[in-house]
């Protein structure tokens, strides 16, 4: 099923958790949902066509890496993102918030945005919910994220507040200047990101002044910034339920298999995180009983696969001994064998995740799954 736009339906539901779709015109995104990160039009050490093979049906683009490089323009001029990578399923572009204050050097933030210097080559650039606004629409994003402004948990309550009152003014602006897009709007959704640190009176209110405004979706933004998993699910003990459950809920940049598993279990549906990708160029694997370091001198002769009971390529192809030798070696294929295994771990864990919510199962599945996957750990 495609839709013009965006059309999204719930199949489903289990406590808080649901399942469904997102109808778009490129495709139907399956919820609840992991977006593996192309950072910079790709996910690394993958080709798209495996990407879609291991069961994505929408990865993740960034406004703050592709502005810079190769320039939003340059893409547009190229055809579009979709095209200039060859992945023609749905793109979700993150707003280039996060990066922007974490990335960049020399910012001032005002109300009109935040003026940076770039991490590549010290230009000078104001990102503004405008500008943000017309670089995801120069992508051709299908999902396109409001400007927020992020600031640490561990901030002072004036200054989380003041920043959770400045995203909600950006985010009215990110509507105005998404509507006032030309015909990209009648193609594409727009989500809003919910902020307000682990206060529950502040992500009530930002929840509040964002459904007033009006989105597709809507983002739990400012979590798994070091709070810890505890007090992560604490907050999301409350905070989706503060968002229209009619509409997609998506938690950024999270996380570990385990960090997804209890937030889906919260009402969350849809997740992104460079976890698969980068551990599996540093060594590390994910598998049912918790993630290995294939580096370890064990695995030397190890005969089996990483994870024996995964279907993906890599496991069914090669063993622990011969990823070992070719991670150590430091040879491009271990990296990429790596990556694939771990993005097919994540795309697999959210397809049991929809199979257990639409069998009324969820309890005991995220129970023997969090029982095995801390079983070992190294």
């Amino acid at each position: 099923m495609t839709a013009d736009r965006f059309a999204f339906t719930i199949a489903a539901t289990d406590g808080a958790a649901r399942t469904g779709s997102i109808a778009m015109r490129r495709g139907t995104i399956r919820t609840p949902a992991f977006m593996p990160v192309g950072t910079a039009a790709t996910v690394k050490a993958m080709k798209p066509a495996d990407v879609a093979a291991a069961g994505a049906d929408i990865i993740l683009g960034n406004t703050y890496h592709l502005m810079l490089r190769p320039g939003a323009e340059r893409v547009a001029r190229l055809g579009g993102l979709h095209d200039f990578m060859g992945w023609s399923k749905p793109i979700l572009t993150d707003s280039g918030g996060y990066q922007v204050m974490s990335l960049a050097d020399l910012t001032k933030r005002s109300e009109a945005g935040v003026s940076f210097k770039s991490h590549l080559d010290g230009s000078r650039h104001l990102l503004s919910p405008e500008r943000s606004i017309e670089i995801q629409r120069l992508l051709d994003s299908d999902i396109v994220m409001a400007f927020d402004e992020l600031v640490p948990t561990t901030s002072t309550r004036d200054v989380r507040a003041a920043a959770m009152e400045r995203s909600m003014r950006w985010a009215r602006r990110s509507r105005d200047a998404f509507d006032g897009g030309g015909e990209h709007p009648t193609r594409t959704a727009i989500f809003g990101i919910q902020q307000g640190a682990l206060d529950e009176d502040l992500r009530r209110s930002s929840a509040d002044a964002l459904i007033e405004i009006g989105f597709d979706g809507y983002a739990v933004g400012g979590l798994a910034v070091g709070e810890g998993q505890e007090a992560m699910f604490a907050c999301l003990d409350f905070a989706p339920g503060q968002l229209p459950a009619d509409k997609p809920r998506y938690l950024m940049g999270v996380g570990k298999p385990d960090d997804i598993v209890g937030a889906v279990e919260r009402g969350i549906d849809m997740f992104d995180c460079v976890m698969p990708t980068r551990s599996g160029r540093t060594g590390q694997a994910f598998t049912r009983t918790g993630p290995i370091n294939i580096r370890n001198a064990k695995f030397a002769e190890d005969q089996i696969p990483l994870d024996p009971a995964c279907d993906c390529p890599v496991c069914s192809t090669w063993t622990r001994a011969y990823l070992h030798h070719l991670v150590r070696a430091g040879e491009m294929l271990g990296a990429m064998l790596m990556t694939e295994h771990n993005v097919w771990f994540y795309e697999a864990l959210m397809a049991d995740l929809r199979h257990a919510i639409a069998a009324q199962a969820l309890s005991s599945f995220a129970n023997m799954f969090r029982e095995r996957y801390r079983g070992t750990k190294e």
